[in-house]
This record gives structure tokens, C-alpha cells and sequence, in this order.
């Protein structure tokens, strides 16, 4: 008449009003186990996808998706450069630079930095230095007219201003009839950046490309060109097919390269937290097995009299797989809608805790980033769902298997 028996059965079990009424606590805190556990792992997932998504952003402000150099001297013949990597496909824009290690010096204030030339009308194509622009313009880098733009920690370090003078001492000497001294150069500071990376903010200067090579004696060579690809994951494909043309001489390296060790603790991290949220998720699973066992040894008597009535093991084993796989499946349906809601909406609940509360989780006078992004993958929800639905069905076995073992005899001997 009900067709299928087994699932008819296990779905009357799970609506019954069940005489042991610690059976169904156990039952409902199972099932609370699983959605907190699933809700927790898409949030802080989402969390941390956020924050890699960020610093990934603020880095690559600075480092372009892909840089082609020579091993050892500068690169000349750049425009044939840029023009070859620009016929290449899912290649946007490429721009040539200078780049040097040097001393910036004002007044008592002295401090090592990283210094790039740059051509500002070609420089945005690549970065978005010029739209982190805190004070003045990139185009205010006038070649001959020896400007030069600072970070903002960078700034304070120096305690320069828009307007005030610094100079650069570079790595290379000069011999003079007094001896060998270091070569000395003024540049007056035109603007200000802030890209939100204190490893860029406090050590690196922007000069014009044409002052930079002859403060460095290029001539007419360039530190190398950096290039932007369409989608910055495809930077590594892009690579490969670089290093298959005549780009194929040169030294090109993808923005993975750089940092590369931060990316890869990411990584870890986020595996690690993975698999200690996901212990959240196996203990309430794993609640399922005493729930089943409970239920299994309250019904004893009805399984003796299905077994009776011509119902196979088999048949038994699948009905409280039913109830069992159920209670992992509603678990994990609330999980998986509050946590998408959670991480669609963090922007929102958070700051209303921090109101509620009067805290602020990330002190902006601290981090860098002070507000929780997110940044959902829906592949980490279904990986998510999955794993929390198998570890559910894998609960259920025991008990149901045990459920299948009982024989009728023995079972209403007492009855």
C-alpha cells in the first residue's frame, strides 16, 4: 500500500511522539550540532576567503600579475617587448619600469626604500597605484623635473610633506679627487600614495621612469616590463605561453612568485581550520550513532514484529538509515542557509554587534583592514554539504545495521 515501505516507516518513526523523550533531546541537539557546524565552516571560510581576496588585491596594486626581466643585466629594447606581450592572448596592457634599492634622506630622517621608475600615462594600465593617490597625481612626475612620490608611511617616516625636499643616495659610487663618495640626488615630493600594505606604504617611492634611469645610469635599458592579464588567475597559463615565443629568453614570472610563501600559509591555514571546524561537525554526526542505538533498543519489539510479518533485514537496515540520514539532512539544509545568509550579510550583522555591544573586533588603529570581508565560494558550500551528509549517511550503519541483526524470538521472549 506505501510504497516505498522502508522510507514510509523511517519518515513515521522520525514524526512519532516518542516515549523516551531524552531520545528526541538527543535527536534535536544532533541535529543543532550539525547546522552550527556547517553554518561556522561556510562563514569562517568565507571570512578567510575575504581576507586572502583583500590582501591579494592590496598586493597586486604594487606587483602586477606577470613581470618579464632579463637573469642579470637591464632589459633594452622594451617597446618591441611590450608590443610582442601585448599580441599574446588574455594579455590587457604592459608598461616597462625601473627598479632599485636606495636611501632616502630628510632632514635627521633616513630610511631605505625600494624605488620604481614609472611612465605615468602608461603605469595605470598595469596597477592602481594612480588610484591610491592620497596627495597630488601620478602625472605631477614630470621627467627632468626630478619628482618623486612616497608612500604615506614612508612619509611619516621622513616626516616630508607635498612640497618638501628629499634625497636619494643610490648604491652606486662616484670617484672624486677626495675619494669615492656615494651619488646624491634631490627630488622634490609631488604626491602621497596609501595602498593599504605597510611593506609598500612605508618603503617604496615613485619616480618618472626617464629620471629614475638616469639617477641609476640605465641608459637606455629598464629594469623590466609588467604586464595585466584579463583574469589574474589565468596569469600562470599566461606564463607557460610566454615562455613558448621569443618572450621565452627572458626571466617571467607570475604574481604567485611574489609573496609566495604568504599564499602557500593561506593555504594551510585555511585546510587546517577546515578539518578542526569540520570535528564540530563529525561530533554531532556522531551523535546520530547513540540516538539510533537508543531508538534501535526502544524498538525492539516493533522490529521483531515487522521481521514476523515478512520484512527482510535489508529492509530494515534502510528504515532507520531513513531517520538517521534525515536528521543529517535537515542538519545540514539549515546549516548551509545559515551560513550562506551569514556570509552574504557579515557587512551588516557585524557592525550591529559591535554597536550592541559597544567592541570593535578589528581595531583600525591596529590592522589594516578593519572591517570582516567575505568572500563566499560556492564550491566550499557544496565540498561543505557533502562532507556533512556523508559523515550523516556513515552514522547511520551501526545502528541500522545492529537493527537488521534482531531476532524476533529473542526479542518477544519478555513481551
Amino acid at each position: 500500500m506505501y510504497k516505498p515501505l522502508e522510507l514510509f516507516i523511517g519518515l513515521r518513526y522520525t514524526r512519532a511522539r516518542r516515549r523516551n523523550h531524552f531520545i528526541s533531546f538527543i535527536s534535536l541537539t544532533s541535529m543543532l550540532g550539525i547546522t552550527l557546524g556547517v553554518m561556522a565552516l561556510i562563514t569562517v571560510l568565507s571570512v578567510m576567503n575575504g581576507f586572502e581576496k583583500e590582501v591579494r588585491e592590496r598586493i597586486l596594486d604594487m606587483v602586477s600579475h606577470l613581470t618579464i626581466t632579463k637573469y642579470q643585466d637591464s632589459l633594452t629594447g622594451w617597446s618591441d617587448v611590450v608590443q610582442r606581450a601585448k599580441e599574446q592572448p588574455h594579455v590587457l596592457a604592459a608598461a616597462p619600469y625601473v627598479e632599485a634599492q636606495g636611501m632616502l634622506i630628510h632632514r635627521n630622517h633616513v630610511n631605505g626604500s625600494l624605488i620604481r621608475g614609472v611612465l605615468p600615462e602608461m603605469e595605470p594600465s598595469v596597477s592602481n597605484v594612480g588610484a591610491s593617490m592620497v596627495e597630488g597625481k601620478l602625472s605631477d612626475l614630470i621627467p627632468g623635473q626630478f619628482g618623486i612620490i612616497l608612500g604615506r608611511d614612508l612619509a611619516r617616516i621622513l616626516d616630508a610633506n607635498v612640497g618638501d625636499k628629499v634625497t636619494l643616495v643610490t648604491p652606486s659610487a662616484q670617484v672624486t679627487p677626495a675619494g669615492v663618495a656615494p651619488r646624491l640626488k634631490r627630488f622634490k615630493v609631488v604626491g602621497i600614495f596609501y595602498v593599504g600594505m605597510f611593506e609598500y606604504d612605508s618603503s617604496m617611492a615613485l619616480l618618472h621612469m626617464d629620471d629614475a634611469r638616469r639617477v641609476f645610469r640605465l641608459d637606455d635599458g629598464v629594469s623590466g616590463v609588467r604586464l595585466k592579464v584579463d583574469d589574474l588567475f589565468r596569469a600562470p597559463q599566461v606564463r607557460a605561453n610566454l615562455l613558448n615565443t621569443e618572450l621565452g629568453q627572458y626571466w617571467i614570472r607570475d604574481w604567485s612568485s611574489y609573496h609566495a610563501n604568504w599564499f602557500r600559509a593561506v593555504k594551510i591555514e585555511k585546510r587546517m581550520i577546515f578539518l578542526l571546524l569540520l570535528l564540530i561537525v563529525a561530533v554531532a554526526a556522531f551523535n546520530i550513532v547513540s540516538t539510533l542505538v537508543m531508538m534501535v533498543t526502544d524498538k525492539e519489539s516493533d522490529i521483531a514484529i515487522l521481521r514476523t510479518l515478512g520484512m527482510s533485514p535489508p529492509s530494515i537496515l534502510k528504515v532507520f538509515m531513513v531517520q538517521g540520514t534525515l536528521i543529517g539532512v535537515v542538519g545540514t539544509a539549515l546549516g548551509i542557509i545559515l551560513g550562506v545568509s551569514l556570509s552574504l550579510n557579515l557587512d551588516t550583522v557585524v557592525p550591529f554587534i559591535e554597536n550592541l555591544f559597544g567592541i570593535h573586533f578589528l581595531d583600525p588603529g591596529v590592522y589594516y583592514i578593519s572591517e570582516l570581508p567575505s568572500d563566499l565560494h560556492w564550491s566550499d558550500v557544496w565540498m561543505i554539504g557533502a562532507v556533512s551528509l556523508s559523515l550523516g549517511v556513515l552514522a547511520t550503519l551501526y545502528p541500522a545495521w545492529r537493527a537488521s541483526r534482531t531476532q524476533p524470538a529473542e526479542a518477544l521472549r519478555y513481551e
